[in-house]
């Protein structure tokens, strides 16, 4: 080895080259995004296991419902509520048991007739007839000579502990949207509706390389002079922590040719690389001379302490960062430079949230003795939020992974009123807040013409309340857009003659709203719908479903009824979708819903009326911009094709 020449070294080091340009923090920011914007690097399919922490590459739509079917909440006995009207605590009603026990998982063999009930277990599926279950704690079960009975000293109401079918999960409903995080909440979602594998965004790949002479891998024997490498490890989880799959290329030593081919091959296999040392002026210094030969050079020096040798660049159209070598330096400019272009590329945003104020929408009730964590979801009002409670109960898998947040409910409370303040604790990562608030009426179409937005770029936000929940929303201008299908009893014209002062409409689609059965049923099938109903009404054995006050579909059947309490008529779940899965499974002959629904399950379908899916909107708020792309969006060729595809006439 030839003896050390120190004016040798003296006459290199003066001829070394000097930073490019010492840039501020945001010209550099600003020169490598016109440089390089990074965008999701294509889809892979991955299975609910692998799943965890991914972003998912399309809508997720359910293909059933969850429940499937109308089950118990609660151990007690399922029962005709009208049965109960009676019930007094100094004058009970005693009902015969039926010789049945429905456990989870087992179908029930018998009806429930007037006068008998049924024992049924939590998650338990409802028989035909009953319309309420009782809990076992509120009753006296007996013995007597002509069989077991069961005492009740209380009236119960329809729908007393019933989750419907589709109450938590409609068929058709987009669950998950195209750019969600998946967290365990996420895939409880996807296992729920029976989902396995998930098209997810491919994670970008980052080669990671260390330079430097000195370095030695973690593991082995120290030597003089020699440092551990602990940028490759900090590094390497780093990346995986900002959602890139790191790929370990080690130490890589202080030689041109060597770290050149080093460089060559990870540009040829990643989708990003980082290097962490041989980017400043010192002897061994040439991690940026070889970026400047393979590609170019866009930031080389930033204003900054610690990082100010940073080095950014280009090869071949792959970002390579070059990181100071101390490790400090290393992590500040890999989070601050480094980490939201793996995080774009992963489809992942940007930060994350904590808690914020909030005015309570509507009174939260709670049960005193328990402290309760209400879920809500939030809609901006002006400066701050309204929190809406969701009303999704303890046996939902949606209501956690829909919340945007929860309020903690002390357990000596028994709820917080509407109007009070309260402080949201966040759920997950901080996200853009919505361009457009949706609250109203629920419509697949409406799950569409939303994605469609997504596509443009423009965030909306849409809460299931109701044709009426969504137009008092309106009035008092705490949403966009108010879906409604409400029917004027004293016109006959849908949703403009209940509008609101200061309130205008937009006009959406039309859905064919009938009377949907069993084909083959004689009763209904090659019958118009009023020698259907009538058919119906005739005949005491045929039970009806029918639908929740304040929606549009109550308003249709309360005509339609014209005053008869048919069989069946006090059942009244909250969807279209929960009316057809009991027809088709046979808890009620009839109902009514709208077409596509009727197709989905394969049922019968009478038309009643061509009813309008409209949206209402406070004039406050017609002239922003997210309001007029959907309106445009609504007159556009696409969105009709779509809209006509399921059913729907634009």
């Amino acid at each position: 080895m030839p003896p050390f020449d120190a004016m040798a070294a003296v006459r290199d080091a003066a001829r070394q080259e000097q930073f490019l340009v010492v840039l501020s923090e945001d010209e550099a920011r600003a020169r490598f995004a016109a440089a390089f914007t990074p965008v999701p690097r294509g889809t892979e399919v991955v299975s609910l296991a692998a799943a965890l922490g991914r972003v998912l590459a399309e809508d997720v739509a359910s293909t059933v419902d969850v429940p499937g079917f109308d089950r118990s909440g609660v151990d007690g006995f399922a029962l005709r509520a009208a049965d109960t009207l009676a019930a007094r605590e100094d004058g009970p009603v005693t009902l015969r048991l039926n010789p049945e026990v429905l456990a989870c998982g087992h179908p029930p063999a018998l009806a429930v007739e007037p006068g008998t009930a049924t024992v049924i277990a939590t998650g338990g599926m409802l028989p035909r007839g009953a319309d309420a279950v009782v809990m076992v704690e509120n009753t006296e079960a007996l013995e007597t000579d002509a069989g077991p009975v069961v005492v009740l000293r209380r009236t119960v109401a329809a729908g007393a502990a019933i989750a419907g079918a589709g109450s938590d999960i409609a068929r058709g409903e987009t669950l998950l949207r195209r750019g969600t995080v998946l967290t365990s909440r996420g895939i409880g979602m996807l296992a729920a509706i029976g989902r396995d594998a998930v098209p997810v965004i491919r994670r970008p790949r980052v080669a990671v390389l260390s330079t430097g002479d000195e370095l030695v891998p973690p593991g082995a024997p120290p030597r003089p002079a020699g440092v551990f490498d602990s940028n490759g490890a900090i590094i390497a989880a780093a990346v995986t922590e900002a959602g890139g799959e790191p790929i370990a290329f080690g130490i890589i030593a202080d030689d041109l040719a060597r770290l050149t081919a080093a460089i060559d091959r990870a540009v040829a296999g990643a989708d990003l690389v980082v290097l962490s040392g041989g980017t400043s002026k010192g002897a061994g210094d040439i991690s940026h001379r070889v970026l400047a030969a393979l590609g170019r050079v866009v930031v080389h020096g930033v204003s900054l302490k610690p990082g100010k040798p940073l080095c950014l660049g280009l090869v071949r159209g792959v970002p390579v960062a070059v990181l100071p070598g101390f490790p400090t330096s290393a992590v500040f400019t890999f989070h601050g430079f480094v980490a939201p272009i793996i995080r774009a590329m992963a489809g992942l945003p940007a930060d994350a949230a904590e808690t914020v104020p909030a005015t309570l929408a509507v009174r939260a009730p709670s049960e005193l003795g328990r402290t309760e964590y209400a879920m809500v979801s939030l809609v901006p009002d002006g400066p701050g939020f309204r929190a809406y409670p969701l009303a999704k109960g303890s046996g939902s898998v949606t209501a956690f992974a829909m919340a945007d947040g929860f309020v903690v409910i002390d357990a000596l409370s028994e709820g917080l009123d509407a109007g009070a303040t309260v402080t949201v604790t966040r759920i997950g990562a901080r996200t853009r807040a919505a361009d457009l608030v949706v609250m109203g009426s629920h419509c697949v179409g409406l799950d569409r013409v939303i994605g469609l937005l997504g596509a443009r770029g423009i965030v909306a936000k849409a809460m299931a309340i109701g044709s009426l929940g969504g137009l008092a929303a309106a009035r008092r201008g705490e949403c966009d857009l108010a879906p409604m299908h409400l029917l004027d009893p004293d016109s006959g014209l849908y949703n403009t003659p209940l509008l609101p002062p200061g309130v205008g409409l937009i006009k959406g689609w039309r859905r064919m709203q009938g009377l949907v059965f069993r084909p083959g049923d004689g009763r209904f099938a090659g019958r118009d719908a009023v020698g259907a109903v009538a058919a119906a009404l005739a005949d005491p054995a045929c039970v009806m479903v029918s639908r929740n006050q304040g929606s549009g579909t109550r308003i249709l059947i309360d005509r339609l009824l014209a005053g008869a309490r048919p069989q069946g008529v006090l059942n009244q779940p909250k969807s279209h979708n929960a009316v057809a899965a009991a027809v088709a499974q046979e808890r009620a002959d009839w109902g009514v819903a709208i077409e596509t629904v009727a197709r989905d399950y394969g049922l019968g379908f009478i038309p009643l009326t061509e009813e309008h899916y409209d949206f209402a909107v406070p004039d406050a708020r017609r002239g922003r911009e997210a309001i007029m792309w959907f309106e445009a969006l609504l007159a556009g060729d696409e969105t009709r094709t779509m809209l006509t595809s399921l059913g729907f006439m634009p």
